[in-house]
């Protein structure tokens, strides 16, 4: 049996986690976990229902309804979300999901739902999983970690040229303010905050190619198989 091992990518929002992780998991043939469209999942689902994020009863009966669907796709090993049997791997990426997510993600009661998912997910190995407290709380085993950071500015532009390609009326000013903000609440909040994994091997990207990320990376993966 060849050997398999997990994945834990950790950083802050915009620098590329989710495409180092789907570079990782296409190599290997490894299943792409992406954790922080599991929070927007939940967000979209909250924001749809115009739930208040202090009124824990909505937000708990909201979970249990089964309207939120998270599942691995067979074959392409990549997530495919769905609230109320609509298709929203999209959805959850516009601007009013973003301002949110790192609020909802503070809240108790969705983090621990969304684990146990993650790490029943991750049980069988052979898991890329990208988040903010993946290698320190999700699955803190993990052969792997890697923490990726890049300058706030730097992650600014790459995700307004993103969303400028989608046709997205939003100027680089509330992109950046949007980035900061996260910043700020994910390495803050009281619940699994977003820290650097003691064994965690740093990536940072702000000079990087992407070529040049995606082969550090995957040497790291190669040594891991190799011990």
């Amino acid at each position: 049996m060849t050997k398999k091992i997990n994945i834990a990518i950790d950083g802050h929002s915009s620098c590329g986690k989710g495409t180092l992780a789907k570079y990782l998991a296409d190599q290997f043939e490894y299943c792409f976990i992406d954790t922080g469209a599991m929070y927007r999942a939940v967000t979209y689902a909250i924001h749809q229902e115009n739930i208040d994020l202090k009124d824990r009863d909505a937000i708990k009966t909201l979970l249990h309804t089964q309207n939120i669907s998270i599942e691995v796709v067979e074959n392409t090993h990549q997530l495919n979300i769905e609230y109320k049997g609509v298709n929203i791997n999209e959805a959850i990426r516009m601007p009013a999901i973003s301002n949110q997510v790192s609020q909802v993600s503070e809240i108790d009661i969705v983090r621990s739902y969304l684990v146990e998912i993650q790490q029943e997910m991750a049980l069988k190995k052979g898991v890329v999983m990208d988040g903010r407290d993946i290698g320190t709380h999700v699955i803190p085993d993990a052969e792997l970690k890697i923490f990726m950071t890049a300058d706030a500015k730097i992650r600014a532009q790459r995700r307004f040229d993103e969303l400028q390609k989608k046709d997205v009326n939003i100027t680089y000013d509330q992109v950046l303010e949007n980035i900061v903000f996260r910043d700020k609440t994910d390495s803050t909040r009281e619940i699994n905050p977003l820290i650097q994994a003691t064994d965690a091997k740093i990536l940072d990207n702000s000079e990087l190619k992407l070529e040049e990320q995606n082969y550090i990376a995957k040497q790291w993966v190669l040594e891991k198989l190799s011990q």
